[in-house]
C-alpha cells in the first residue's frame, strides 16, 4: 500500500512558477514510478510526467515539455513536480499517482492516487 499526499497549488499569475510536492508512505515507495496527472474543468484525467523508481528516466506531456520537470527524493519519499512559465490553460487540479512499473501514460495503469492540489493560473 501507498498513501500519497500532494501539496503546494495555488494561484499564480501567468509566467509564474509553483513546485508540487507529493509525500509518499508506505513500504514499496522505492520501487514504484511516480506520475503526475492533471484534470482541468469539464475535462478528462491527462498525463502531466512520470519519472521511474530510481529518477533516471522520465517523460512529459508535449503540453508542459521545457517547462515542467519532475523529480524525486527517495531519502523523502516525495516526489516534486516543478512548474515554470505556467500559462491559463495549466489550471486543473494535479494528481500524484504510483505504478508498479514506468512507462504508461494511461490513469487505469496507476494504482495509487493523491486527492489533488488545485493550480489557478490567471491571465
Amino acid at each position: 500500500q501507498v498513501q500519497l499526499v500532494e501539496s503546494g497549488g495555488g494561484l499564480v499569475q501567468a509566467g509564474g512558477s509553483l513546485r508540487l510536492s507529493c509525500a509518499a508512505s508506505g513500504r514499496t515507495f522505492r520501487r514504484n514510478a511516480m506520475a503526475w496527472f492533471r484534470q482541468a474543468p469539464g475535462k478528462e484525467r491527462e498525463f502531466v510526467a512520470a519519472v521511474s523508481w530510481s529518477g533516471g528516466s522520465t517523460s512529459y506531456a508535449d503540453s508542459v515539455k521545457g517547462r515542467f520537470t519532475i523529480s524525486r527524493d527517495n531519502a523523502k519519499d516525495t516526489v516534486y513536480l516543478q512548474m515554470n512559465s505556467l500559462k491559463p490553460e495549466d489550471t486543473a487540479v494535479y494528481y500524484c499517482a504510483a505504478a508498479g512499473a514506468y512507462g504508461s501514460r494511461r490513469i487505469y495503469d496507476y494504482d495509487y492516487w493523491g486527492q489533488g492540489t488545485q493550480v489557478t493560473v490567471s491571465s
